[in-house]
């Protein structure tokens, strides 16, 4: 008898424990939760963290993150109200707010993200609709500075005046969807193009465009080194010839100068004497002798011939 009562108050133990335990749940800093019942939300949102009850096996707890969460959308190709058609992708922060209509509408934030696709996708869709492409691009109208030998003419539109800018543009998408959003139990925080570009049959002729027009300023300054090299080798040139003359002139005037001094040696060394005079006549007339000259040659000459003088003073004549 007592060991029958021992193991009934050992089982009431132990299912009350088991009831204890699974009745009791811990709610984080970053978590929200829902109680449910039988699959209906009974209560209000437990936001603050601690330790909370709930009755075990009938009723359930739904956790919710309450940090910020992110939508990572797909590119979409989407025509601009000038008719150019870019890919466009965006992405977008968002948190719940109100996590029971939350959970009475989307359920968990699988169905949030499936929900968020459809608004922002078709908010971004209108908004791009109804502005141009430099619209889009641009944000500020601050001083465009173009490359050196690039016009301004083109698919770039870079010096139109822009009214609205991307960042209006990401702005009014979310002033767009935010009514929509907050209906679901979701706060849109912020929207953000990713990244925009043009679709690739568009892409192909802006790329050779660019090629093109780089080609042409490439030819313009080899045509213009070109240029500067003739120049810079017809001024060598011209300095070439012009220290070349100039060293000539020099050279000549040294040479002059060096002549003139040694003609006035000789005039001096003539003028001194006869007798010196007459040797240097001799020794300039045997010189003259020597290199005039040779075995095979044959010489008229008259007999009075000064020429002839020294040979003839020789022969005893």
């Amino acid at each position: 008898m007592k060991k029958t009562k021992y193991v009934v108050i050992v089982t009431i133990a132990v299912l009350a424990l088991i009831a204890v335990a699974s009745s009791a749940f811990i709610v984080n800093e970053t978590e929200q939760v829902i109680i449910t019942q039988f699959g209906k939300p009974i209560g209000k949102p437990i936001v603050t963290p601690g330790i909370h009850f709930k009755i075990p096996i009938i009723q359930e707890a739904n956790f919710f993150d309450k940090r910020f969460l992110e939508w990572d959308g797909d590119p979409n190709q989407i025509p601009t109200k000038d008719k150019r058609f870019i890919w466009v992708d965006t992405y977008a922060r968002w948190r719940i707010k109100n996590p029971l209509l939350f959970f009475q509408r989307v359920r968990n934030e699988r169905g949030a993200q499936s929900r968020l696709d459809d608004i922002l996708d078709g908010e971004t869709r209108n908004a791009i609709a109804k502005h141009v492409l430099v619209e889009i691009i641009r944000s500020t109208n601050r001083e465009y500075k173009s490359s050196e030998g690039l016009s301004n003419e083109g698919e770039g539109n870079s010096l139109v005046r822009i009214k609205y800018g991307r960042e209006k543009i990401a702005r009014s998408i979310v002033n767009a969807a935010s009514p929509r959003t907050l209906e679901l139990g979701i706060e849109l925080l912020d929207l953000r193009f990713k990244r925009i570009n043009y679709v690739e049959e568009v892409q192909k002729k802006i790329f050779e465009r660019m090629i093109t027009e780089r080609k042409r300023i490439a030819d313009k300054f080899r045509s213009e080194g070109q240029g500067e090299a003739s120049k810079i080798l017809g001024n060598k040139e011209r300095e070439l010839k012009k220290i070349q003359s100039e060293a000539y002139k020099t050279a000549q005037e040294i040479m002059g100068k060096a002549d003139a001094k040694a003609t006035a040696i000789y005039a001096k060394a003539y003028n001194q004497n006869q007798q010196s005079r007459d040797f240097y006549v001799f020794l300039k007339t045997l010189d003259t002798y020597k290199t005039t000259l040779s075995e095979k040659d044959w010489l008229i000459l008259s007999t009075k011939s000064d020429f002839f003088r020294y040979l003839r003073t020789q022969s005893g004549k």
